[in-house]
């Protein structure tokens, strides 16, 4: 029975799971429980206490062929990769050693496991490749699509956990933080449920095999001027902006550039100056290569939830945010 057989393409699969323990992953995992799918996650070594409902967890090295051999794949069979796996903080080490040569580790292993599809979550911003960890990205996505497995390229928009940062300083009485004018950029944010759910879809849905998939969340694109003016809204008190010059971040990163070639140890420091820089004057959303311009109309949207119910959520108590290295701010 071949993949592109509807009977096939609907069968409960084994799944080999990468980045499962981020909420993304979580999410991920949830989701292809929920269909039904027998979900084998590898995660770290020092993540050995971590329990995922519902999924076998198996612990290793993923930059380590060896290990992931022994400890994740086993000589058993799957039927697909899921890999929500992504570098901690986009400096050109971590780039390189997670984002391209760990997922090249995995592509290298699959045949012995029998897989015959893999699905990928990576960036929307790889289409305007400017930072280390875009370009490893990308170099990644070029090899899955000529290694001969159904493949589904993922590229969400902002996360809801990436653009939670401020709702505790506001509510502490701090203003919002905003480059510019607040309106530099846009984006279609995508929670990690509903991000999940496509993700798990993609073993399932025909139509989003041997593709790149640009996806946000419902509803119109936001710019963080309107997400600082909901959130007060939210909060029922009057905002209180603070505009921040891009140029800041500028000077910034030239005096890191600077001081880096005294203390290399500063390289890190620059570049990620440099990814501040980019979410702060880039949006999120799909590049129109006609116009070269972000495009919100172009950009897909999946989901129901909102980034101003999470909002509300947090403000209740009934959501954390657990931004780790996604933060903005």
């Amino acid at each position: 029975m071949s993949l592109s057989d509807p009977a096939a393409a609907m069968r409960p699969r084994r799944v080999f799971m990468l980045g499962a323990t981020g909420t993304i992953g979580r999410a991920t995992v949830r989701a292809l429980v929920a269909r039904g799918h027998e979900v084998v996650c590898f995660v770290r070594s020092r993540s050995d206490a971590v329990t995922i409902p519902g999924a076998t967890v198996r612990t290793g090295d993923v930059t380590d062929p060896v290990s992931l051999a022994r400890d994740g794949f086993r000589g058993e069979h799957f039927d697909a990769i899921v890999s929500c796996m992504a570098s901690r903080t986009g400096v050109p080490r971590d780039a390189q050693a997670i984002d391209y040569q760990a997922h090249v580790n995995v592509l290298n292993a699959v045949r012995d496991a029998g897989v015959t599809q893999f699905v990928l979550l990576s960036a929307i911003c790889v289409q305007k490749p400017l930072l280390a960890f875009q370009k490893a990205k990308l170099a990644f996505e070029a090899q899955l699509m000529t290694a001969g497995l159904t493949y589904s390229i993922v590229r969400p928009t902002a996360f809801f956990k990436s653009l939670s940062g401020q709702v505790a300083r506001v509510r502490q009485g701090r203003p919002y933080l905003v480059f510019g004018d607040g309106r530099l950029t846009a984006c279609k944010p995508i929670s990690d449920a509903d991000l999940g759910d496509y993700l798990a879809g993609c073993l399932d849905d025909e139509s989003r095999w041997n593709r790149v998939l640009p996806i946000g969340g419902p509803g119109p694109a936001i710019a963080p001027i309107e997400q600082a003016e909901h959130l007060f809204a939210l909060l029922g008190r009057k905002p209180t902006i603070r505009r921040v010059p891009v140029a800041l971040l500028d000077v910034i990163i030239g005096g890191l550039d600077i001081a880096k070639r005294l203390v290399p140890s500063l390289a890190d420091k620059a570049e990620l100056a440099r990814i501040g820089r980019y979410y702060a004057t880039e949006s999120m959303l799909v590049l129109n290569p006609s116009t070269g311009g972000y495009d919100a109309d172009a950009t897909p949207s999946t989901g129901s939830e909102t980034l101003f119910d999470y909002y509300a959520r947090l403000i209740r108590g009934e959501a954390e945010a657990e931004r780790g290295d996604h933060a903005v701010f």
